[in-house]
């Protein structure tokens, strides 16, 4: 299991970033890198739609680790709720010592179709050679990337970085990419047709089925189809 669930492949990488300004401003690094994949969203489309087989992604600062309140979850924990002459102080000291990290991160998160084969290895690869300007934007202000010139160096710096994932996005067909965008524009299109045909006779409606399927071409992957990153209805 791990990583891999069928032919999707879930990737989860912690890239730390440097402490100190960004170079020529006034900000912290770790906020030049929340800034920039922030305005990723005035975009029409992020640059991961440029990326091959990518279902999803997400992309993050993460400044800490959090506790959400005192005391735990556990039994003990539990059972001195219902005990209030247990001093506070006790009660603290029995907890176990908060974990802090020693630098801020940036979270890359992904399921994409690696195929049974479960290319990493070229899905990364790819990802270099669409978006390398991208990349580079963000990852400059990270730990060791100075380091990265090339597709094969940012596949190894990627996969220094990685941590087991275990979690999946479910809303995969466990397809490739291109046949789910196909069936994304299909599913769109049937649903016009059916509502702008709505009491026809029989040969009409005929009609323009075959006409519809003409223009939709569903065995034609490459198009027309839903075009990756797309999220509006038109």
């Amino acid at each position: 299991m791990g990583n891999i669930s069928g032919n999707a492949y879930a990737l989860t990488v912690l890239c730390p970033i440097k402490a100190g300004l960004a170079p020529g401003r006034e900000i912290a690094r770790a906020d030049a890198v929340r800034e920039t994949i922030q305005d990723w969203n005035l975009l029409p489309n992020s640059p991961m739609t440029l990326v091959p087989q990518t279902y999803l992604c997400r992309f993050f600062v993460l400044d800490d680790v959090y506790t959400e309140s005192l005391p735990g979850g556990s039994a003990l924990d539990t059972l001195a709720d219902f005990l209030p002459v247990t001093p506070d102080a006790m009660r603290r000291r029995a907890m176990p010592a908060q974990d802090r990290l020693q630098s801020r991160y940036l979270v890359f998160s992904c399921n994409f179709h690696g195929g049974p084969s479960a290319n990493l290895d070229g899905y990364l690869a790819g990802m270099w050679s669409n978006i390398r300007a991208e990349i580079e934007s963000v990852w400059q202000h990270c730990y060791g990337f100075e380091q990265v010139h090339d597709a094969a160096g940012f596949v190894a710096y990627m996969k220094k970085c990685q941590l087991e994932t275990t979690l999946f996005f479910v809303g995969s067909n466990d397809e490739p990419l291109p046949e789910q965008l196909k069936a994304l524009y299909l599913k769109q299109e049937l649903a016009k047709f059916a509502v702008e045909n709505q009491g026809l006779d029989a040969a009409t409606l005929r009609a323009n089925y075959r006409a519809f399927i003409r223009r939709v071409q569903p065995r034609e992957l490459a198009g027309p189809t839903w075009a990756p990153g797309k999220y509006r209805v038109e």
